[in-house]
């Protein structure tokens, strides 16, 4: 049986997430604590030694290789054809999709999710990786300018060149309005765990289950304090929930996230409305 101690030292480990600088955060430790929040009773010790030997196995079969693309094959071949894990095209909004611990049984998952893997495990023995994020889609990108290999995950770690990418962008994009491969930003840490999580709490808000969605919230929030609009959707979610008091305080937490006149003065507005209700 989980204890209340458990339960607070897991919260615990995710404020400390929000605590350190974007760049040190070890995405894949993220998403596993992020995924524990669900599973109380999961062995994180576990699932962080099945990690381990998949960096280390990473690191045999790639003895060698010094050219990104052969880097992003070796990775391509490890998760998607020897682990076989590739997109969920058949339960797409199943919550399980967006679960980091789900993913290594289930072997399939949402393309955040997947990316999250491919750039934890490249990272880890050196390589560059960084998750590139669009509406609906998030690919990998092996190595750094000018020489880069671009990794569809979510279609069994399709490697893109300028033809594939274009495919896909017209699928996701319904035409990608001139974006190529060098358009594309790479999401930082927060913003891809941050993504990770608002897709489960998407649907836990369009299938009307306010306590989920606020549940979610309060995490993205302790991994990512310093996103604004993440304290006014728990804030509205809060009062949803008849949480008058919490739902001020996370106004007044999102009033010291931003020096934008017009957010400020439009949280102020919401902090009066408030107060009219008690």
């Amino acid at each position: 049986m989980t204890s209340a101690t458990d339960v607070a030292l897991r919260t615990s480990d995710l404020a400390r997430v929000g605590l350190v600088d974007d760049v040190a955060i070890d995405l894949a430790d993220a998403a596993l604590l992020l995924a524990a929040a669900d599973h109380p009773d999961a062995a994180l010790d576990t699932a962080r030694a099945r990690l381990t030997g998949l960096v280390l196995r990473l690191q045999r079969e790639a003895a060698g290789i010094d050219t990104v693309a052969a880097r992003a094959r070796t990775l391509r071949d490890l998760i998607a054809h020897t682990l076989e894990m590739t997109g969920e095209t058949n339960d797409y909004d199943n919550p399980k999709n967006a679960d980091f611990l789900e993913l290594f049984d289930r072997k399939v998952g949402l393309p955040v999710t997947l990316s999250i893997l491919y750039v934890a495990l490249a990272r880890r023995i050196g390589w560059i990786a960084d998750p590139l994020g669009l509406p609906g889609h998030v690919f990998v990108r092996v190595g750094a300018e000018p020489v880069t290999q671009l990794i569809d995950p979510y279609d069994g770690g399709r490697l893109l060149g300028s033809a594939g990418l274009s495919t896909v962008l017209d699928r996701v994009l319904g035409g990608n309005g001139g974006i190529e491969a060098d358009h594309l930003v790479p999401l930082s840490n927060r913003a891809t765990l941050v993504r990770l999580v608002s897709n489960q709490a998407t649907r836990a808000r369009r299938a009307g289950d306010v306590a989920r969605a606020l549940t979610l919230h309060e995490r993205m929030t302790l991994i990512a304090p310093g996103f604004t609009g993440l304290w006014w959707e728990r804030a509205r979610l809060e009062q949803l929930a008849g949480d008058v008091a919490s739902a001020r305080a996370s106004l007044g937490s999102m009033l010291e996230t931003t020096r934008d006149a017009a957010i400020r003065q439009r949280i102020r507005a919401a902090l009066t409305a408030l107060a009219r209700t008690n």
